[in-house]
């Protein structure tokens, strides 16, 4: 291979290596801010309902604090985690979340499709938490 050649494929390799380094930068830094987002949206959450809002973060902890919320029984952390069960009892659980905050099947749908917009709209909207019935 002429040296002109072998130049001209080392530039490439060098800009497909900046190309997907910008890239991943993007993505990373896109990701970043969803999760703050999100994270900050629980937070105000849980505080709009009386919990600590620093629950939000710790893990395993955020759920119970989530099935408190929504007026769940405890043991339903177990349903979390068999696999299929879980789906069933996430999107449950969205609905609950939603009708504690007043809204309808419509916006519990929309915080399962949309999240990284329903749970900031919940969480720095007008809507009112109204705690959940007490469990026997």
């Amino acid at each position: 291979m002429s040296p002109v050649l072998a130049f001209l494929f080392q530039e490439s390799d060098q800009t497909g290596n900046a190309v997907a380094a910008l890239f991943g930068g993007v993505f990373m830094l896109i990701w970043v801010a969803f999760l703050v987002l999100m994270i900050a949206a629980m937070w105000k959450i849980f505080a709009k309902a009386g919990q600590p809002g620093w629950a939000a973060i710790i893990p395993i902890y955020n759920i119970i604090v989530l099935l408190k919320i929504v007026g769940r029984p405890l043991w339903w952390i177990i349903l979390l985690i068999i696999p299929l069960v879980n789906l069933v009892i996430a999107l449950i659980l969205a609905f609950d979340l939603a009708k504690r905050f007043g809204k309808g099947a419509g916006f519990a749908i929309g915080l399962i499709i949309l999240p990284f917009i329903f749970y900031p709209v919940l969480a720095w909207g007008d809507s009112n938490y109204t705690a959940a019935p007490a469990m026997a």
